[in-house]
This record gives C-alpha cells, sequence and structure tokens, in this order.
C-alpha cells in the first residue's frame, strides 16, 4: 500500500543572526551554521524555530526552518 504524505518530514534549520548580519559575521570563519532535524508535521505545522549553537557566532542562536 502506498502512503501519502509523510508524517515525520526532515526539516533544515538555519541561523537566523548569521544571515541578518550577511555571511561575514567573523572575519576569520565565514559562513552559515545549519543543522538536519525532523519534525512532525501534525504536531507542528508552522516553521519550526530552536535555539541552537552557532560555531560562527559563537553563541546559542535562533535557528529557523529553511525551504529545501
Amino acid at each position: 500500500m502506498a502512503k501519502g504524505k509523510d508524517v515525520r518530514v526532515t526539516v533544515i534549520l538555519e541561523c537566523t543572526s548569521c544571515v541578518r548580519n550577511g555571511v561575514n559575521v567573523n572575519t576569520a570563519s565565514t559562513g552559515i551554521s545549519r543543522y538536519i532535524t525532523q519534525k512532525n508535521r501534525h504536531n507542528t505545522p508552522n516553521r519550526l524555530e530552536l535555539r541552537k549553537f552557532c560555531p560562527y557566532c559563537y553563541k546559542h542562536t535562533i535557528h529557523g526552518e529553511i525551504k529545501k
């Protein structure tokens, strides 16, 4: 049997402060912090936001879900 849409989907979380400041947050290391995780589509239908550590900002920041 074929299933319709999967309940658990893979999402990518990206640092919001690195994106806002332009990629050059620190002159020594440039880049954007990204995490891959899963979410339940039925429990969280809107975009996911988590506080994760950003190695480019050297602090915990809000990482928001982005489109693939």
